[in-house]
């Protein structure tokens, strides 16, 4: 009795803290097969010893939100849906009843308010209770509707998710190995809760309806069929679900488990809900689950295969990654021979070590995990020297889990990531010169550091012989240098790689300190994290990087090489200084909006994404526009100028 509570108890410090962790954290400490099967364990521990302690995962439906977003509680709690692996449960729960069956999306539940037609509030589900107002960060949601037909109060559920494309698009543009984004329910819970709505703006969220909670004076025949068929009507992408009955739900159940592999969007499942909304409401709930619907979780394919080595990836940040191999296996009809362990404690946690029969499956269907180590001979060998250079290496505590890092500032791996920002697009944007380019550089010694690129004529005859180039190729690469050579200030100290600094972030302190490029290598902490939008972090990084002669030398040469023209610096013309503008609709004079933004910017203002009391002026062609942005600067008094009259300003 005593050993079963002691386990209980370890159980539920486990998994809150694996909650935690995926959660709030961003972060990975087990697998979500490894999850499921603990969760499960604690569940039946419960159930057999009639104990549930108040802080077990099993009696809370989330964790309470943590951010500066405001907080709202819900007019209805939003529980957690019981779950099953067997389609015989689906039936069960079915009888004679019809339902409706729809992917579970995996992303971030949200609650939205229309009144008179408008959305008037959007909340994230939080710990079920008590949410996170992000309004303004759904009305950049690319499929949300800001106005309906329907002018009652329209209350409802649905999913924000960001789809694979997009996901794998983003990270492609995050350099560091260690800074991607783990997987799209992570980006999405990222995105929406911004406190920056552009940034929202940018990630193409889109928002899938699943439930109406409230909708007055509307006949829905008593049908959640109907209701889901009506807000569609309304404008409202609906969750794609079909109506089953205990004859029919096996074969659609088939048919999702088919479509999986196609769909763009994650899903962790399927959702199962009575048709019927009186007899639904009529059985009640638990503490934590509705009676009226059911969760269905794939029952993973799992295959045994045996672990043949960890192979360790070196990032630019010295992040070194393990990664299983192992002997190929057939899951969800495709082979496999390979899985992320993502850190040191899930090897630790797995007891993972080489020859080991191990278990492995796919994640929702599509991600191969390992699910199991079945002889556990334990964690050896993790490397004390970088693959990449030889350098000693350290393992260090990030967050809540263990990780190996590259000790070697020279680390080659770390050149390897550096010299691929340093000509990437939105840097010195040489064409020609890809990862697996430079990586064939750098192991000839043609390049050791950033201006030998702009020599590599010196080895032209040895370039052209290698495999992948000739004449042609090295013709090109040699043009993409030359026109190279002709940049920015702002591209380049992009391109150098300093932490946390951005190219946006690039100008405005070149722009701070008149693309005085001498002067910014000699800044003071305090000089910089004075200038709005840097703070104490990244004026920390910047000064630092300068701080190392061998930096301050590289710059130097760079400079030799480069042609950057002068910019115009006028302090007189600052004519929007501490001016904050908005801009709404299509733009005649110039050639889109982000060109107003630069004028209005170079004239010392700001552009921001929405209508707040801190706005001076939105600016829009459509002055009696009925628009959300126009009715909020009406309501606080602020001026709606066109564009023309923008432009009248400009001339002073």
């Amino acid at each position: 009795m005593e050993q079963k509570k002691q386990r209980m108890q370890e159980l539920v410090e486990l998994l809150n803290k694996a909650s935690k962790a995926y959660y709030q954290e961003a972060t990975e400490i087990m697998s979500n097969f490894e999850y499921d099967k603990l969760y499960d364990e604690l569940l039946a521990l419960e159930e057999e010893l009639g104990i549930v302690m108040a802080n077990s995962p099993t009696a809370n439906v989330g964790y309470e939100v943590l951010s500066e977003l405001p907080k709202e509680r819900h007019e209805k709690p939003m529980l957690s849906l019981d779950k099953t692996k067997e389609i015989s449960r689906l039936k069960e729960f079915l009888g004679a009843q019809k339902a409706f069956l729809s992917w579970k999306l995996d992303g971030l539940t949200i609650v939205l308010t229309y009144k008179n037609g408008e959305l008037e509030k959007a909340v994230t589900r939080g710990n079920g209770e008590v949410g996170e107002v992000i309004t303004n960060n759904a009305k950049t949601f690319k499929n949300l509707p800001l106005k309906i037909a329907y002018q009652g109060e329209l209350i409802l559920r649905g999913e924000a998710v960001i789809g694979y494309q997009d996901f794998e698009k983003i990270n492609a543009e995050i350099e560091d190995v260690d800074a991607k984004y783990k997987n799209p329910r992570n980006l999405c819970s990222g995105s929406v809760r911004q406190l920056n709505n552009e940034i929202t703006a940018k990630r193409n969220v889109q928002f899938f309806a699943f439930s109406l909670v409230k909708a007055e004076d509307v006949d829905f025949e008593n049908s959640r069929i109907r209701q889901l068929e009506w807000l569609k009507e309304q404008g409202f992408a609906v969750v794609e679900g079909y109506e089953v009955t205990v004859d029919t739900i096996e074969e659609r159940v088939a048919y999702f488990a088919e479509q999986i592999k196609n769909n763009d969007f994650p899903s962790d499942g399927l959702v199962l809900v009575y048709d019927d909304i009186a007899y639904g409401q009529s059985l009640g709930r638990t503490s934590k689950f509705p009676r009226d619907s059911f969760a269905f979780k794939w029952a993973d394919e799992i295959r045994e295969t045996k672990l043949l080595e960890i192979e360790w990836s070196p990032s630019r940040t010295g992040l070194i990654n393990p990664v299983a191999i192992f002997e190929p296996v057939e899951l969800e009809g495709t082979t496999v021979s390979r899985a992320s362990v993502h850190n040191i404690s899930i090897m630790e946690e797995l007891e993972l070590g080489i020859g080991d029969k191990i278990e492995v499956y796919k994640a929702n269907m599509i991600i191969p995990q390992i699910a199991s180590n079945l002889t556990k001979s334990g964690v050896k060998d993790i490397p004390s020297e970088c693959p990449a250079c030889g350098g000693k290496t350290e393992i260090r505590q990030v967050s809540d889990a263990k990780a190996l890092y590259c000790t070697n500032e020279d680390c080659s791996a770390k050149h390897l990531k550096a010299f691929a920002l340093f000509v990437s697009r939105d840097a010195l944007n040489i064409d020609g010169l890809s990862e697996a380019t430079l990586e064939k550089f750098i192991a000839k010694g043609f390049i050791h550091v950033y201006s030998d690129m702009f020599h590599l004529d010196q080895y032209a005859e040895e370039i052209k012989s290698m495999e992948g180039f000739g004449e042609k190729s090295y013709e090109n690469l040699q043009k993409s240098i030359e026109k190279a050579r002709t940049t920015t200030l702002p591209r380049l100290i992009y391109g150098l790689g300093i932490a946390g600094i951005g190219l946006a972030n690039a100008k405005v302190i070149c722009k701070e300190f008149q693309y005085d490029m001498d002067r910014m290598m000699q800044l003071t902490e305090e000089e910089l994290a004075a200038v709005s939008g840097i703070g104490p972090v990244l004026a920390n990084a910047f000064v630092t990087y300068f701080s190392k002669d061998k930096n301050v030398e590289e710059v130097k040469r760079l400079l030799e090489e480069l042609v950057i023209p002068m910019e115009q610096v006028n302090t007189e013309e600052q004519i929007f200084e501490n001016k904050v503008f908005v801009i709404t609709g299509s733009v005649e004079h110039f050639a889109n909006r982000n060109e107003v933004k630069e004028v209005i910017e170079s004239k010392g203002g700001k552009v921001t994404g929405s209508v707040t009391s801190k706005t001076d002026y939105l600016i829009n062609n459509d002055v009696n526009s009925t628009s959300s942005k126009n009715k909020k600067a009406k309501e606080l008094g602020i001026p709606i100028i066109t564009e023309e009259e923008f432009l009248k300003m400009l001339e002073g």
